[in-house]
């Protein structure tokens, strides 16, 4: 029946959450829980591809905290693919995809992610309706159902208190 939405098996979220990413040594990122996008995307305001043995890889920066650019984390990732993707106003850019474990509302699973410089948006990260499907449910009225991170938690290991 249309409208009739069974939501024993998948997790509610609101438009808005509180992340992290264990594998990029991220405890806490805001990210907009966002059904129009396909794929989810993650801030990078630098991006460097490399090879390490023999593995194609690429580090990159990224500021977490949307209000607070003294805070960097430099991560490292294998790279999945590269991918033209085009943005909400239609821009079309090249990016890499890496794959990387996120944890949000007691669930933990594998992800994939654009990067792209994300330092003008409001959410430096956009969670995808691949990584949602079958995991989640969204109700856009609402924000932080998974909760809210102390404030002394939004310090990352060893920055300048």
């Amino acid at each position: 029946m249309a409208g009739n939405i069974d939501k024993g098996e998948c997790t509610l979220l609101g438009w808005r959450e509180w992340v992290s990413l264990p594998d990029l040594g991220i405890e806490h990122i805001k990210c907009k829980v966002d059904t129009g996008a396909r794929t989810s995307a993650l801030h990078a305001f630098f991006v460097e591809p490399l090879v390490e043995n023999g593995r194609r890889r690429v580090r990159f920066g990224m500021r977490p905290l949307q209000h607070d650019v003294s805070i960097e984390q430099i991560c490292l990732a294998d790279v999945l693919d590269e991918r033209v993707v085009a943005d909400s106003g239609g821009h079309r850019e090249q990016r890499f995809v890496i794959e990387t474990t996120v944890e949000v509302s007691g669930e933990r699973f594998r992800a994939e992610m654009t990067l792209t410089d994300r330092e003008t948006m409001r959410f430096r990260m956009l969670l995808g309706r691949t990584a949602l499907s079958g995991r989640f449910h969204v109700d856009p009225a609402r924000s932080y159902l998974s909760g809210r991170p102390r404030r002394d938690a939004l310090r990352m290991p060893g920055a300048p208190r």
